[in-house]
């Protein structure tokens, strides 16, 4: 059914730090409005208050009709021990409840007659989620997406790729009124961006809400954006879609800047006024209080009437200052200023795979011939399960081969920041777990370089697992510039990141002089980051271009 969602004067934080306030927003059938902010603005907990599974703090949050549905996906599956595939799309999608609803409602037939009512009610929403036929639709869905796996198979037996598929097909079964979706993009590959560009413009007549850091996925499928504006404590809404987001942005923050100039300045030019009228006054009262001649009465009588409207005219510029109406100076953006550390530069070939094999129950990859030569800046695409990841390990050496020679150049020192964000998943602090890499760093500039990229001391001593998956990356990213490398591995570095980190990372990148071996699935990052090779991997195959 047709549902909007509306929004009225919300606010949320975290402890004593606000993150919003005085929200208002309407979702109406056919809107599809991104959320976007800076990672730490609340756009993970707006969209769960939303959904209804964080109390509101202030504020109205109305569903009308009351009886439509609401879902919330969030960033990550949320893979449960002991929960099949199966039962995790039914949980996803809003069915696993509503069955459970009906069951009870079932149940309580025998001894209450007159819940007839909410059997019935709760009958028409298991139907509406889709209940009904969802066996033999996740059937299909999943094949289509290539997860050719039994149903029945737990979830945290799933690869990462697999899980990402999962994730997806978890969103294209949904049947939801509103759905509100964060960071559906996150380990899709470029069919599966494309799957999901096509769900949410077959939702046009659904309410949506979805936080993602794809621009291009933006471009092409909100019709509004929703600005989280963390720096400022404000919130703004744009209408058209993230083109028109961007460039109306720019215009407002240009405006702003040029409005508090005008005020700084015709402050400051009455501020230098009232002070000379002050000096000029001073003056004067000292000379009037002077000895003068007896007979000099009317020099001393004008001396003290010039005295008198000087100070006239400084209270009346103070006067002025005191109406202007006050305009805060924007305060520029917090952001990741990057420098990709180098280390000395290693041999001519970097690395190489002759004739490699690498199997792993049914799949394979290989052989692989590939050479990488230094400063060679390679862009590495495929779709999910391809065998990306694995051609990495093959390469690092992390990865045993079945058969055939991997070599990896002396003096190659790598920097890696790996898909699943691995070197930050422990209950160390994030502290300790920094340290350990670079043990030659004291805690004072370990903890400086962490700010830097955002992370203070409301997370140095956290563990590094409690960390958000942005947070785990902006880590890796600081673990970066803290050591030199000379051979930059990146698997998904934009998944998590929020925009101008996203942003920030090219420009780096852009001034990295060494070898860098890039996988994404960012269209965007492609396009901005130089690379003089491909190299294509499709089902076990390596194609170098």
């Amino acid at each position: 059914m047709a549902a909007t969602l509306v929004v009225k004067d919300l606010a949320a934080g975290h402890g004593d730090k606000a993150l919003f306030s005085g929200l208002d927003l309407v979702v109406a059938p056919g809107d599809v409005i991104g959320l976007v902010g800076v990672n730490g603005a609340g756009k993970s907990t707006l969209l769960r208050t939303l959904a209804g599974l964080l109390p509101r703090e202030h504020g109205v949050v109305q569903l009308s009709p009351p009886e439509a549905t609401i879902g919330y996906l969030p960033q990550e599956p949320d893979r449960r021990p002991g929960e099949t595939l199966r039962a995790f799309l039914a949980r996803r999608t809003g069915v696993a409840e509503a069955q459970a609803r009906m069951d009870a409602a079932a149940e309580a037939l025998g001894s209450d007659p007159a819940g007839a009512d909410e059997y019935s009610v709760s009958l028409e929403k298991w139907l509406a989620l889709g209940g009904a036929d969802l066996d033999e639709r996740a059937a299909e869905t999943a094949a289509d997406l290539g997860l050719a796996v039994d149903l029945d198979l737990e979830m945290t037996a799933l690869s990462g790729g697999q899980a990402a598929r999962a994730n997806l097909a978890s969103l294209l079964l949904s049947r939801y009124d509103v759905l509100l979706c964060d960071e559906p993009t996150n380990d899709l590959d470029l069919d599966g961006l494309a799957r999901l560009e096509a769900f949410m413009q077959s939702q046009r007549g659904k309410s949506v809400v979805v936080v993602s850091h794809d621009r291009e996925f933006l471009t092409r499928t909100t019709t509004a954006i929703l600005e989280l504006d963390l720096h400022q404590q404000q919130v703004h809404f744009y209408g058209g879609g993230y083109a028109a987001y961007l460039e109306e942005r720019e215009i407002a923050r240009r405006h702003a800047r040029e409005r508090f100039e005008e005020f700084d300045d015709k402050k400051s030019d009455l501020e230098a006024r009232a002070r000379m009228q002050r000096a000029w006054m001073e003056k004067g009262v000292k000379n009037a209080r002077r000895k003068q001649p007896d007979n000099d009465k009317i020099g001393k009588s004008k001396r003290i009437e010039s005295t008198e409207k000087q100070a006239a005219k400084a209270r009346q510029t103070e006067k002025l200052i005191e109406r202007l109406e006050v305009v805060e100076e924007p305060r520029k953006e917090w952001q990741l200023r990057m420098e990709i550390a180098a280390a000395p530069r290693a041999g001519a070939v970097v690395a190489t795979l002759s004739h490699a094999v690498v199997r792993r129950g049914s799949f394979t990859l290989g052989p692989v011939d590939l050479q990488i030569d230094w400063a060679d800046r390679v862009a590495i695409t495929g779709a999910n399960g391809s065998g990306k990841t694995t051609l990495l390990g093959a390469l690092l050496g992390r990865i045993p081969l079945d058969d055939g020679r991997a070599h990896l150049g002396n003096g190659v020192v790598v920097g890696e920041v790996d898909q699943a964000r691995r070197m930050f998943e422990g209950e160390d602090s994030l502290l300790d777990a920094f340290r350990l890499a670079v043990p030659e760093q004291n805690p004072a500039d370990v903890r400086t370089l962490l700010a830097k990229f955002g992370l203070r001391s409301g997370h140095v001593m956290r563990p590094a697992a409690s960390l958000s998956p942005g947070e785990r990356t902006r880590a890796a990213l600081a673990l970066l510039q803290g050591r030199g490398v000379n051979l930059l591995v990146l698997d998904e570095p934009s998944n998590h990141l929020d925009l101008p980190a996203i942003e920030q990372l090219e420009q780096a990148l852009d001034g990295y002089p060494g070898t860098l071996l890039l996988v994404t699935h960012d269209r965007q990052m492609l396009e901005a980051v130089h690379t003089n090779r491909r190299v294509r991997v499709e089902d076990g195959r390596v194609t170098a271009q």
